[in-house]
C-alpha cells in the first residue's frame, strides 16, 4: 500500500531551488524578514520547504554563513521538528473537533500504534481558532531556548478567519527578536492586505512535468512509465495532486471522462452509466470527478473549433456542480447531466 508522505519527515525537495536561494541569501545577509508568505498551488512542496527552513533555523549557528538549507536527517533537531517537540517550534493549524481531540489524547496516553493513521480519519474544525493564534503569540513572547530562533509554521494561512487573522497580525506588527512566521498559502490574494504587506513572499511555481515524473518514480516506484507520464501531464505541476490521483485511481476515471468528451453522442449508454457510478462512489470520487472534468475541458478547449460552445458547456457544468451541493440534488442524475454537457 502506498504511504502518505509527511512533510515534516520529507527531506527531499525538488524544483524550488530559486526560493531556497532567496531565503538563504536573506539569512546570510542578516536581513531575514520576520514573516514569510510561502505561496503556490496545492501539493507543490510549500509545507516541505517550510519544514526545511524550520529545521535549518533551529540548528543554525549564530554568525555563520551557509550555502544550503539542508541538515542531517539523523540530527536531534530533525527528530524534534517531526515530533513537534522542539521548545522553539510550533505549527499553527486547524485543530481537531473536541470529540475527536479526546480520542486522540486517549490514544496518545495509551501509547496506541497507528496514531498517524488515526489522525487521517479525525475531523478538524473549519478554521484556525483565535484561541490557538493567541497561544502562538504567547509562545513567541517567551524567551527562546539557548537564544535560538523561534519558528512558527501556519498551515495554512488560508484557514484563518477574521478574528484569528487579526490576532496573528498583532505579532507581525511587533515581532519579537529572532522569531519567524512561515505562512503557507494556496491563495494569498485572500489574505488580509495588512498581513500581506508585513510579510516577504516566497512564490513557488508549479513543477514542470519532468520534475513531477521524477518525484513519482521516487515516491511510487511501482508505477509503470506510461502511468508516470500520464499522471505528470494531468497533475497541473503538483506532485501532491499526482500522488493523490494515483492513490485514488484517477487515471481510469480521467480516461473515461476524456473518452465521453471526445466521442460525445457516440459514447455508449453503458459507458456513461459506468462513469456516473464511478463519480458517486464516495465523497472523494465526487470531488475527483469535478476536478477531472474541469481538467479535460481545459485540455480539449484549445483543440476545439467550437470554443464558445465548449465554454458555455463548462459554465453549465459549474452550475450543475454548485446546485447539486447547494440544493442536495441527486448526484447520479447530476453526473449524467454533466457527462451529457461534456459530450455536446
Amino acid at each position: 500500500m502506498s504511504q502518505t508522505l509527511r512533510c515534516d519527515e520529507n527531506f527531499y525537495l525538488a524544483g524550488h531551488e530559486d526560493a531556497e536561494k532567496l531565503f538563504l541569501s536573506a539569512y546570510n545577509a542578516g536581513s531575514l524578514h520576520h514573516g514569510w508568505i510561502v505561496s503556490g498551488v496545492e501539493g507543490i512542496g510549500k509545507a516541505t520547504l517550510c519544514y526545511k527552513i524550520a529545521r535549518f533555523l533551529l540548528s543554525a549557528e549564530a554568525g555563520k554563513k551557509y550555502d544550503k538549507l539542508d541538515i542531517s536527517p539523523n540530527s536531534a533537531v530533525a527528530a524534534q521538528v517531526a515530533q513537534r517537540s522542539h521548545p522553539d517550534f510550533k505549527v499553527l493549524e486547524r485543530d481537531f473537533i473536541e470529540t475527536d481531540k479526546k480520542k486522540l489524547i486517549k490514544a496518545i496516553k495509551d501509547n496506541d500504534d497507528g496514531i498517524d493513521e488515526m489522525k487521517q480519519g479525525l475531523k478538524r474544525s473549519s478554521v484556525i481558532k483565535v484561541e490557538d493564534v493567541r497561544d502562538v503569540v504567547a509562545f513567541l513572547m517567551k524567551k527562546s531556548f539557548n537564544d535560538c530562533w523561534r519558528v512558527v509554521i501556519v498551515d495554512s494561512a488560508d484557514d484563518l478567519n477574521v478574528s484569528s487573522a487579526n490576532a496573528l497580525l498583532k505579532i507581525l506588527e511587533e515581532p519579537p527578536a529572532k522569531s519567524i512566521l512561515l505562512l503557507i498559502s494556496h491563495n494569498p490574494g485572500r489574505l488580509l492586505p495588512t498581513i500581506r504587506s508585513r510579510c516577504a513572499t516566497l512564490a513557488l511555481k508549479p513543477l514542470n512535468e519532468q520534475t513531477v515524473a521524477s518525484l513519482l518514480r521516487r515516491y511510487r516506484p511501482e508505477l509503470k512509465e506510461a502511468e508516470v507520464g500520464k499522471l505528470a501531464k494531468i497533475s497541473g505541476g503538483s506532485i501532491g495532486r499526482a500522488l493523490s490521483y494515483y492513490d485514488n485511481g484517477a487515471l481510469e476515471m480521467y480516461e473515461k471522462i476524456k473518452k465521453a468528451a471526445i466521442e460525445g453522442k457516440r459514447c455508449s449508454g453503458a459507458a456513461l452509466l459506468d462513469l456516473a457510478d464511478d463519480a458517486i462512489a464516495s465523497e472523494e470520487s465526487w470531488n475527483l470527478f469535478f476536478e477531472l472534468v474541469a481538467r479535460v475541458i481545459r485540455e480539449i478547449l484549445p483543440e476545439s473549433g467550437a470554443f464558445r460552445e465548449m465554454y458555455a458547456a463548462y459554465e453549465d457544468i459549474l452550475k450543475i456542480f454548485d446546485e447539486t451541493e447547494r440544493l442536495n440534488m441527486d448526484r447520479r442524475e447530476a453526473a449524467l447531466m454533466i457527462i451529457s454537457k461534456l459530450g455536446g
